[in-house]
């Protein structure tokens, strides 16, 4: 019987092993239009979340499961999302096309500065944005942006803190496993170099499934400025939003404590 017990807890084991086992999917991004690959595209598997990126050749390989869905990017072209299918599994490769993008120059309008030619006068006509930020005691983040140093902007960083924020409430207590998805995107270092050069928020919208005024309502009611969510690259907000985060799930077990 004990030998029996035995081989039964090996032949589980194995099985074990065998269902944990990495699988991958590889792939040549084309462009619709002329079956040229295209190299550097931008591939980010949303449910395991990691990322790679196609070679000279256009060529992939990343590591992913059945239904898992892959975001495919690159500018100029439209974002596609593809399914890991279990023929996709099966036979290893495929073809992927993306469709580029028509674009449009919207206007632009350009407030001229009048030069005076002394450099104490000029200098002040260039606008300036300062947002200072605030540190708390006791709390692990790196601040509260307040804007400018106002007499209203200690009570602003202060009211934030005590101020549950139905809003984020809503947002982070309802997607609980898209939010557990900043710290994976954070440890990848092909994620964050790619959110480093972009400005677009789309790889942050499709992980994190929200649309763009969400996105930006997020980091607004996380007490970054107008001016941090505009000029802000996506590294920079997906970092906002993870602190956020971080200290929106202290906040929330402190106040579930007392009742």
């Amino acid at each position: 019987m004990k030998y029996v017990f035995t081989l039964l807890l090996l032949l589980a084991c194995s099985t074990l092993s065998f269902a944990q086992e990495d699988t991958y999917v590889k792939g040549t991004v084309i462009d619709l239009s002329t079956d040229k690959p295209i190299d550097r595209v931008n591939i980010v598997n949303l449910n395991q979340v990691i990322g790679t990126s196609t070679d000279d050749e256009g060529n992939f390989e990343i590591r992913a499961q059945l239904n898992d869905t892959l975001h495919l990017s690159y500018l100029g072209y439209k974002s596609i999302k593809v399914r890991v299918t279990n023929d996709w599994l099966k036979y290893g490769e495929t073809k992927i096309g993306m469709t580029e993008l028509a674009l449009a120059l919207e206007e632009v309008v350009v407030n001229q500065l009048k030069l005076t030619g002394y450099l104490e006068v000029d200098v002040k006509q260039v606008p300036i944005k300062s947002n200072f930020r605030y540190s708390i005691s006791g709390l692990s983040n790196r601040g509260y942006e307040a804007g400018d140093r106002r007499p209203n902007a200690v009570s602003k960083v202060l009211g934030a803190i005590f101020n549950p924020a139905d809003f984020l409430h809503n947002v982070f207590g309802k997607k609980p496993r898209e939010m557990r998805k900043l710290k994976k995107m954070k440890k990848d270092d092909v994620i964050r170099n790619e959110l480093a050069s972009r400005f677009d928020r789309e790889m942050l919208m499709a992980l994190l499934q929200v649309d763009r005024f969400d996105l930006d309502e997020i980091v607004n009611q996380c007490n970054y400025s107008k001016d941090f969510i505009q000029s802000a690259n996506d590294l920079q907000i997906l970092d906002a939003i993870s602190e956020c985060y971080e200290e929106y799930k202290v906040l929330n077990r402190s106040n579930s404590g007392r009742f």
